[in-house]
């Protein structure tokens, strides 16, 4: 199978300082494209394959879309989400379910605590389990379940690369990206991802983000519309106090990130940014996003210093703070 980029591919992106010391280096690659489409500026090798992970999300969700799944709102926003399992995620999760006739045992995806430490806690506190709809990803797989019995597909092996549910899913990403897949793996939830070049991922994510809703063309249409569902509702896509939350909330950027330190974003303009940490942390991932809209010209200066003082980038040491996760450039 293909490989990630080697080391020499990548580039410094981000550092961590330690009251004037740089402790930690994060290196990667990342490209940045004009709102017209054009490669504007590229840092590291962005010809490289990588595995998109839930960056990948907005093609699976316009997918499903483009099968016939009946999704708007707060569910279509939840669609494409990495969420952090609230009750009030939990509860569209369990409205997708209910338009397919199912309940929560359908999910593919194995059980997990909530991301969100609150909800976690509670749950604790009750006793409970880990659960399946709890998952972060388990907004995507009622998505999936809910274009399934929508087709008539079969809900069993809905998660086989083979099940025509994934391969239309794969038709949709080729067509969006523009290249071919060149490996197909099995994410965390256990959908299958899609080895992509950094570059095609930011092409797909681009013409997913620019599209209009009044385009003659449906595809376009339903990706205006996931879009405008995920900035109408950012707390879907994320969760309270998180990253693409954060983000989309204060900019009102399209922001999608994905493990291993993967990230796209588009400004309002759109301007858009791929990037992949190669050491797969990803807690620099928004920043360096956010810092390469800003050099672009797409973001100003001020909006981005606001959204960064609310992003999770300090660094404590003694109960205090005693530096920051910060671009590299």
């Amino acid at each position: 199978m293909p490989q990630t980029f080697p080391v020499a591919g990548a580039v410094e992106l981000a550092v961590v300082d330690r009251n004037g010391f740089v402790e930690s280096r994060h290196a990667g690659a990342a490209i940045v494209l004009a709102p017209d489409g054009s490669v504007v500026e590229t840092l590291g090798d962005a010809g490289a394959l990588i595995l998109p992970r839930s960056s990948m999300k907005p093609m699976q969700a316009l997918a499903c879309l483009t099968a016939g799944a009946s999704l708007d709102g707060e569910r279509l926003a939840l669609s494409t989400a990495s969420h952090s399992g609230t009750d009030r995620h939990v509860a569209v999760v369990r409205d997708i379910l209910s338009a397919a006739g199912l309940g929560e045992d359908a999910l593919g995806c194995p059980p997990a605590w909530p991301g969100d430490r609150a909800a976690r806690d509670e749950m604790v506190r009750e006793l409970g389990r880990p659960a399946r709809i709890r998952m972060n990803c388990s907004g995507k797989h009622a998505a999936m379940l809910l274009t399934c019995t929508v087709n008539g597909w079969d809900l069993d092996g809905y998660l086989d690369p083979a099940h025509p549910l994934q391969m239309h899913i794969r038709e949709v990403v080729e067509r969006l990206t523009g290249e071919r897949v060149a490996a197909t793996a099995v994410d965390g939830c256990g959908a299958p991802v899609f080895a992509l070049t950094l570059a095609g991922l930011a092409r797909g994510i681009h013409r997913v983000a620019t599209s209009s809703e009044t385009s003659p063309f449906a595809l376009h249409r339903s990706a205006g519309a996931l879009v405008r569902a995920v900035r109408e509702h950012p707390w879907t896509i994320d969760g309270p106090g998180r990253d693409d939350t954060i983000v989309i909330e204060r900019l009102g950027v399209f922001a999608k990130g994905g493990a291993e330190g993967v990230m796209v974003m588009t400004a309002p303009d759109g301007t858009t940014v791929a990037l992949k940490m190669l050491d797969g942390n990803g807690r620099a991932a928004a920043v360096v996003a956010l810092r390469l809209l800003e050099r672009a010209g797409a973001l100003a200066a001020s909006a981005v210093a606001d959204a960064m003082n609310a992003l999770p980038l300090t660094i404590s040491g003694g109960g205090g703070t005693v530096g920051a996760i910060r671009p590299a450039f």
